[in-house]
């Protein structure tokens, strides 16, 4: 049997509860304030918000307003065009996740060339993309949430694609909690909670990709509140306040 490779990971100090208690608070926001009233709209909006968010986290000085009038600049309509498509490829990546990550990829940069959509840009990047692969399909009995954070930021620091790498990195997180049954209809927005917390964001994205075991342990700490935060931006919470 092949090892867990992330079975280290997730057991961390502190990782164990932290990532317990993300899951409670997201929990709690899908049970106590969604059940009864999910509709398609609900996962609509926390869609758009997500690819508002991650469109500003890309550079976008478009506002949740632009981008709900289809008015955004450029990030924000390629963050949008990702959005509009997600969902269906949730079982893709569960069974063939190097074509839902190139397919995510090709919909961000529908802009450029069509060799350069969808592709890594060298030898290095394809092997970087097939290890997120590699872990998208190994067995492991780690949370999802680990995974979807780890399989982020290898994405988001190993930079595979020719370009829209912090798209793909949080449109594939978001990915990995519906596909692994966190969020099955998406409605917690993970990039907002990203974009709540931007300086620790970026920071600890950088020592995951420099910083060796302290860098990921930090980055896995981190993320773990980022949850708790994408779960506070959720439609279903704003709405109920």
């Amino acid at each position: 049997m092949s090892p867990d490779l992330l079975s280290p990971l997730a057991s961390m100090e502190g990782v164990p509860s932290a990532y317990a208690a993300a899951r409670d608070g997201i929990d709690a926001v899908l049970r106590d304030r969604g059940l009864r009233r999910t509709s398609p709209e609900t996962t609509a909006e926390s869609l758009l918000r997500g690819a508002h968010a991650s469109a500003v986290l890309e550079g976008s000085t478009a506002t949740l307003a632009d981008v709900r009038e289809g008015a955004g600049d450029e990030p924000a309509r390629d963050a949008v065009r990702v959005s509009t498509e997600l969902l269906g490829l949730a079982p893709a990546l569960s069974r063939s996740p190097l074509q839902a990550l190139a397919r995510i990829h090709a919909l961000a940069a529908a802009g450029l060339p069509e060799e350069q959509r969808g592709r890594p840009r060298d030898a290095g990047a394809a092997e970087r993309l097939r290890g997120v692969g590699d872990l998208l399909t190994r067995p492991t009995e780690v949370p999802a949430l680990v995974v979807a954070a780890v399989v982020h930021a290898e994405l988001a620091t190993a930079a595979p694609f020719s370009s829209h790498n912090g798209i793909v990195a949080r449109a594939a997180e978001r990915l990995v909690l519906v596909a692994r049954g966190v969020d099955e209809k998406s409605l917690v927005v993970p990039e907002a909670g990203h974009l709540a917390l931007r300086a620790a964001y970026e920071s600890n994205l950088r020592g995951y990709a420099t910083g060796g075991r302290a860098g990921v342990h930090s980055w896995l700490l981190y993320a773990a509140e980022a949850y708790a935060a994408g779960a506070e931006a959720s439609p279903l919470r704003r709405d109920a306040e």
